[in-house]
């Protein structure tokens, strides 16, 4: 046995075909009372087709509903956490930041139930388990709600008295801001270490949610922004048309009100208060402020659904609030976002939009040194969304991850958004996670820079090479470009190493129709070792996988289909000489453009001897 509840017990099991830890939530039928029977056991069995509906990495999963002999059961996932309870239970008053991560997750989880036609209507501490990574979980569906569904919803006065709306007090018809308001209830007690609504009986708490409004939580903890009490009080409206309108409207809000401070930006939090403002009423309090960060350190600690433990034992003292950088995701789909958020809210503050105009909102607002997008969406392509992210904020790093990869969106995506990778859905987590970090550290880095517009100087000393076996390009842009570029061809790589060894090359322009193997060892070993030679492609070749690798593998600057427009070619080389210019007065903007050696690459018999040559421009592209 894992946790106990009113009419339920639940149990450690075990699924032998599957192979995995379950949670059995269980009720003897012949324990309830005759008159209750009937309606507890409705109840049951719709707590498993409530949640049996929803697919949240914030709502625990049930997988199976049963009845046999005296028994109903619900076979669901298996937490290792403990409920919200046994940390509320010591009176904590939690770190503000870490607060409004806590109801972030819980909004996005009610956001989600609510589109499905799940309202929730026992939201309460206890009915939310928290795993040691900090991840919220919701479980007990057992007087939900369910759209078309005729039980529970005029006239039943369910659910737990203090974090009960004022509608079902009444016996009102609820729905989808009942919830809102119980979440309003817990945000105010993580906030302050009491409940808003406080009282002897269920009748003087009832008295008081429905006529009195609470204390400004800012007035009980002084690290709660001032904003964070509009949130609440609109959150704890007694009327209905009062209250936020949706989950995701009163998430948008908590996050305006508690923004993050990035490490470089803004004010700095400010600092904590002396322990005697801290301490309040509850002994021991300040001890245990602001600690909520793990909940459960050690991992030893395994509870399932409705379960309850003692609290961990906190620090004496609080740990120093490190600020999460911010990274966007833009998806139509919103189990994708989801899943994004679960993998990476615990390093980052993660911040998501379901469509292009949404995420410029998002930009606009805020420095967000990582935006990755999908493609296909309603309203804005991807492609457009990053064209017009990189013109807002040109030092973010950009990344599309999609399950499309039509030629036309690849390639925009070189040429408009200056994408940093091509990650392909469904993502390897693993490589996911590698490729954020890496963005993530070169994004804040050039958030952070201090730099002015630099202008391109009237003519560049460095060269223009371009790599065709025949002339014709090079001939076309030497009678179109004339003074202004300096123009250097080679009939393939061996000769460009040799004009590389002796002339300052900024941009390389290649055909790759004949040798695009070779092309690719060429171009992944080069920008490994020298980032600052910006590369174009000509091809006349349909191949978005190629294009994927010359994203990935290469880091290309821009793709040109073959026949060559002449005039966005001269277009493209003035803006890469431009680029050039800035990486020698920036030099650290060369990050995002350099890749890993590839192995594969380094290891051929050609790849040897690229890396030979390319030892001897060590000196002449040092920057």
């Amino acid at each position: 046995m894992i946790g106990r509840g009113g009419m339920a017990i639940v149990l450690e099991g075990w699924d032998p075909i599957l192979h995995r830890t379950i949670a059995v939530k269980l009720v003897d039928k012949s324990k309830l009372e005759a008159f209750v029977a009937e309606d507890a056991l409705k109840r049951f069995k719709r707590e498993a087709q409530a949640a049996a509906r929803l697919g949240h990495p914030n709502i625990v999963q049930v997988y199976e509903y049963g009845e046999e002999g005296d028994h109903a059961w619900i076979a669901m996932e298996y937490v290792a956490g403990k409920p919200l309870t046994a940390y509320l239970d010591e009176g904590l008053r939690t770190e503000v930041l870490r607060v409004r991560d806590i109801v972030g997750q819980l909004l996005d989880a009610l956001a989600y139930s609510h589109v499905q036609g799940v309202v929730h209507r026992d939201i309460k501490p206890s009915n939310l388990l928290v795993t040691a990574e900090g991840q919220i979980k919701v479980t007990d569906f057992g007087i939900a709600r369910v759209e078309a569904s005729v039980l529970t919803q005029r006239g039943d006065m369910l659910g737990t008295p203090s974090y009960m709306s004022p509608e079902q007090y009444m016996g009102e018809v609820t729905d989808g801001r009942s919830d809102i308001f119980s979440t309003g209830v817990i945000l105010y007690e993580l906030l302050t270490g009491q409940r808003p609504f406080i009282g002897d009986s269920s009748g003087q708490i009832m008295q008081k949610i429905l006529h009195d409004t609470p204390v400004n939580a800012s007035e009980l903890n002084p690290l709660v922004p001032p904003p964070v009490d509009w949130v609440l009080q609109k959150a704890l409206a007694k009327e209905l048309e009062d209250r936020f309108s949706s989950a995701r409207e009163f998430q948008a809000s908590l996050y305006s009100a508690i923004p993050d401070a990035p490490a470089g930006h803004g004010d700095a939090p400010p600092s904590a208060p002396p322990p005697d403002a801290l301490r309040g009423s509850s002994p021991g309090l300040f001890n245990a402020a602001r600690k909520l960060r793990t909940l459960s350190k050690s991992g030893n600690d395994t509870m399932g659904p409705g379960s309850s433990a003692s609290p961990a034992v906190f620090a004496a003292e609080p740990p120093v609030v490190q600020a999460k950088a911010r990274i966007l995701f833009v998806d139509d789909e919103e189990r994708i976002l989801s899943a994004l958020k679960t993998i990476f809210r615990s390093k980052y503050h993660v911040l998501t939009a379901a469509n292009g105009h949404e995420a410029l909102e998002f930009v606009r607002k805020f420095k967000i040194p990582v935006i990755v997008s999908d493609q296909r969406m309603p309203g804005m392509l991807g492609v457009e969304l990053l064209r017009r992210a990189r013109e807002l904020t040109p030092d973010s790093v950009r990344i599309l991850l999609t399950g499309y990869s039509d030629l036309a969106s690849i390639v925009g995506s070189i040429n408009d958004g200056e994408v940093y990778r091509f990650i392909s859905k469904p993502w390897d987590n693993q490589e996911l996670q590698q490729v954020i970090a890496e963005a993530m550290a070169i994004g804040n880095r050039m958030i952070e820079r201090q730099h002015g517009q630099l202008s391109l100087p009237p003519k560049v000393d460095a060269a223009v090479l371009v790599l065709d076996e025949r002339p014709e390009v090079h001939s076309a842009l030497d009678r179109m470009a004339g003074d202004s570029l300096k123009l250097l061809h080679a009939k393939n790589i061996q000769e460009a190493l040799t004009l590389l060894e002796s002339k300052e090359v900024a941009v390389l322009v290649a055909d790759i129709d004949m040798e695009a193997e070779n092309y690719l060892v060429f171009f992944n070993l080069l920008k490994n070792k020298y980032p600052q030679i910006l590369v174009v492609v000509l091809t006349s070749a349909s191949d978005s996988e190629l294009v994927i690798h010359l994203i990935n593998e290469a880091q290309i600057y821009r793709f040109l289909n073959k026949p060559v427009n002449l005039s966005l070619m001269q277009q493209y080389l003035h803006s890469a000489l431009g680029r050039y210019a800035e990486y020698k007065s920036a030099p650290e903007l060369l990050e995002r453009h350099k890749v890993k050696e590839s192995p594969k690459a380094r290891d051929s018999s050609f790849g040897q001897m690229i890396v030979g040559r390319l030892r001897s421009l060590k000196s002449r592209f040092a920057i």
